[in-house]
């Protein structure tokens, strides 16, 4: 087998990438993604895609953590700029609907896939090219919730606290 006939899994998303393509070494671990979003995603929140001794992560379990956020808008969108901005939405990895009804806009994601910030990112690249303001507006639009709190408190940790896991009361 040649070089680069290799395929690895990203951690994120599970897609069979080159092992070389957005590679980084983490704790000694090699790893690879399809994106740079995937890349971004890993990065924030290791633990979520590799487990520690003993403790498979929340991704590895095959878990989602789908999230719907609903932002008002200032302004309804027109039928062609609401297209324009699920287009851009709809090419994230995680982001599986997104919906827009006049000044409302939801979108449903993959929490394990996709943050927040990315959605806000992307939302605010669709936004700069309908003109006129509208990246701002979206942005504002946007709204982070208690997002890093949750992600953080799924994370599997790695330390002296004897075992993981959570309970839900």
């Amino acid at each position: 087998m040649g070089p680069g006939s290799e395929k690895v899994k990203d951690p994120v998303c599970h897609m069979w990438v080159a092992p070389e393509q957005f590679a980084i070494n983490y704790q000694g671990m090699d790893f690879a993604f399809c994106s740079s979003q995937c890349q971004e995603r890993f990065l924030a929140n290791p633990h979520l895609y590799i487990g520690v001794p003993g403790e498979k992560a929340p991704k590895q379990s095959g878990k989602k953590v789908i999230k719907r956020r609903r932002m008002r808008l200032e302004t309804p969108l027109s039928d062609t700029d609401a297209q324009q901005v699920s287009e851009q939405l709809l090419v994230m990895m995680g982001v599986y609907a997104v919906d827009i009804a006049e000044d409302e806009l939801t979108i449903t994601y993959d929490l394990l896939q996709a943050t927040a910030g990315q959605i806000e990112a992307t939302l605010q690249q669709a936004g700069a090219r309908l003109g006129g303001g509208w990246g701002e507006q979206l942005r504002r639009a946007f709204v982070h919730y208690l997002e890093e709190t949750e992600v953080e408190s799924r994370e599997v940790q790695p330390g002296p606290h004897g075992h993981g896991g959570h309970h839900h009361g």
